[in-house]
């Protein structure tokens, strides 16, 4: 699972240089990597560094850091991805029932399509029971919610 804050992306930002674009590769590798090691490794003062990172996060370059854990060590073994078709009668409520659905714990990540699907849920629970009971309950049950179709994921790889 990924610890960030939600973010919506900005609209297009102006092209990175080439310390810009070696500054994002390597924090997308290792967010917790030290100042002075980032800087020593781009070729450019800490200074500049921090200057040239914090600007990245006012350009919305940078929108958060983030911290993987492992949903089976923390007794979440089984996850899914459930497609959701909101009923046509309830477009008005998307945004509402993508805020309910994105507060649940079980609830990994949350997109918001174009296409046949309004939305695709990447869940994590401690298995089958856990996510018939979390589909049934607040999916099935959800008045906006016109199907749902669940995929079980056998493997989940995050770059």
């Amino acid at each position: 699972m990924v610890a960030s804050k939600n973010v919506r992306a900005r609209g297009p930002v102006d092209p990175l240089d080439e310390v810009d674009a070696r500054i994002v590769e390597l924090l997308r590798e290792n967010a917790r990597m030290p100042n002075s090691r980032l800087a020593e490794l781009v070729g450019i003062a800490q200074s500049t560094c921090i200057t040239r990172v914090r600007a990245l996060e006012q350009r919305g370059v940078i929108t958060g850091y983030s911290a993987h854990t492992s949903p089976a060590a923390l007794g979440l073994s089984l996850q899914a991805l459930i497609s959701v078709s909101i009923k046509s009668g309830a477009r008005h409520s998307i945004a509402l029932f993508g805020d309910e659905i994105r507060g649940l714990t079980e609830v990994v990540q949350l997109f918001f399509l174009g296409g046949s699907e309004d939305f695709v849920i990447h869940v994590a629970t401690r298995d089958s029971d856990h996510l018939r009971e979390f589909v049934v309950s607040n999916l099935s049950a959800h008045p906006s919610v016109a199907a749902t179709r669940t995929s079980i994921v056998f493997e989940h790889v995050v770059n």
